[in-house]
């Protein structure tokens, strides 16, 4: 059935399908591992029972969610040595240490720090438990830095040199190949993204909770620290994707012309087109809504400066500009949605309605999965922008891929999208019906199974008895364990 498809097209809407399912999750659980740092962090602070409940309200969708995204990532690196092989052995040099640095510093200290975060409320101090969860929250920034640095080289490549074998080589620092020219810009507007995530997703369901009961204390709080991050991250956000656009305008002026959907130079100030279907083969954006000069005074400054066009660039390095125009205006509506939002609960605490406003809470529940959204538009026009180079303007994709024929692939894309939506969907079906019981007082938490962990050396033995004392049969239960009670109270 694949037989008449390119090779090239299905390894890239595979790793397309598997990176946004992956990144669904990490978007996601980033933000939330922070939330749950400063939930802790208050109820340590204030002693109120309240922040102590909502984080194991939490606590338990986040250790899905990020179970979710260690599993849908481990399957990307593979990818790497069967579709991408030959991106692989070229840039190797390169991007693979940096990758390694990421599952040495950041898994490593996940790995290390989760169980504690997770089942050690009750076995370690409140002090070592706070710390260990300030370990995660750090362990998944210092993921995200060390992924995104490998994406920007990829973006921007500085700082190699090239090996007689036509390797991608470390030169002599390795800092500027880490601090590339575009990674400070996409590290801080993509940990914006997951703060604004997460708040959307938790506004959302304290949203759905207020709905039901207005009065309930755990949907009030949590909806009004969602509120105040969408009031002050989402301003910034748009500032700082304004500046990731200028660095992008710098470095990579063919995905911004795409972005804008500018495929004629315009010498005396481009105009700002708002909506319009752009038309690759006639070069024009049919339909064109626009506003006069607008896109020159928002990349330059100035009304009348020039800005170039697609037909300065060669046709066969033009990006897909219809995909790469509307998945740009996609990411930046959600922006502006997200800080209409945050505005109107302003408003509604001026007006002490933020938890009687019903209209701000459907609101609020209908932009929950916006971030999602938003995150993955982001990332469409940031990959696909870059086509047709997998390393901006050095190595092409369709050079990166392996020497494969299109059955093999099609059939593991295949299997890629059976699994996944069968995998992942029950994982988010299982997170939206934790989302969907009301936070209440004395929350458990993530727990133990009862039956405690598998004993493969027999039965352990009973407490040693003294001189006189009447035999008994040792239990499993061991010497631990003081009755039935006790019995998986971890």
């Amino acid at each position: 059935m694949f037989d008449g498809l390119d090779a090239l097209l299905l390894a890239r809407i595979q790793f397309a399908f598997t990176v946004s399912f992956h990144f669904i999750f990490p978007a996601f659980s980033i933000g939330l591992a922070s939330y749950l740092m400063v939930l802790e962090g208050l109820w340590l602070k204030t002693g109120k029972q309240l922040y102590l409940d909502l984080f194991k309200y939490w606590l338990k969708i986040f250790a899905i969610a990020f179970a979710m995204g260690v599993v849908s990532g481990i399957v990307m690196s593979y990818q790497f040595g069967t579709n991408w092989s030959v991106f692989s052995d070229i840039a190797g040099p390169v991007i693979g240490p940096l990758m390694a640095y990421e599952v040495l510093t950041a898994f490593f200290l996940e790995a290390g720090f989760l169980g504690v975060m997770l089942f050690g409320m009750n076995k370690v101090g409140k002090k070592l438990h706070f710390a260990a969860t300030c370990m995660v929250a750090l362990g998944t920034f210092i993921s995200a830095f060390w992924i995104l640095s490998v994406n920007s080289w990829m973006q921007t490549p500085v700082g190699h040199v090239m090996g007689e074998n036509g390797q991608f080589l470390p030169g002599e620092s390795w800092l500027a190949i880490i601090f590339n020219p575009s990674f400070p810009y996409r590290l801080v507007h993509t940990l914006m993204a997951t703060y604004l995530t997460t708040a959307f997703v938790v506004g959302a369901v304290g949203a759905w909770h207020l709905l039901r009961d207005r009065t309930n204390p755990h949907a009030r709080k949590m909806f009004s620290m969602a509120m105040w991050m969408a009031a002050i991250v989402a301003p910034l956000q748009i500032f700082a994707g304004d500046m990731h656009g200028l660095n992008t305008l710098e470095h990579q002026p063919q995905k911004v012309m795409a972005m804008e959907g500018h495929f004629q130079s315009h010498p005396d100030g481009a105009p700002l087109i708002l909506f319009g279907i752009p038309d690759s083969e006639a070069k024009t954006v049919r339909y064109a809504i626009e506003i006069p000069k607008a896109s020159s005074l928002i990349l330059k400054h100035d009304l009348n400066a020039p800005l170039a066009g697609l037909d300065t660039i060669p046709d066969d390095e033009e990006p897909p500009v219809g995909v790469v125009f509307w998945s740009f205006r996609i990411m930046v509506g959600i922006g502006f949605a997200m800080l209409g939002i945050g505005m109107w609960s302003l408003l509604g605490r001026l007006r002490k309605r933020l938890y009687d406003w019903s209209w701000l809470h459907r609101a609020a529940l209908i932009m929950g999965p916006s971030g999602f959204v938003a995150v993955i538009a982001g990332w469409i026009t940031t990959e696909v922008g870059r086509q047709p180079y997998v390393i901006y303007g050095l190595l092409r994709t369709a050079d990166a891929a392996s020497p494969l024929d299109a059955p093999a692939v099609g059939a593991s894309l295949l299997a890629f999208i059976l699994v996944y939506f069968a995998v992942f969907g029950v994982g988010t079906w299982y997170i939206l019906r934790l989302m969907s019981h009301k936070p209440h007082t004395g929350e458990t938490g993530v727990k133990r199974g009862d039956s405690g962990p598998i004993r493969t050396a027999g039965i352990t033995p009973g407490p040693t008895q003294n001189p006189g004392q009447q035999e008994t049969l040792p239990t499993e239960s061991g010497p631990m364990d003081s009755g039935p009670t006790d019995r998986g109270d971890a």
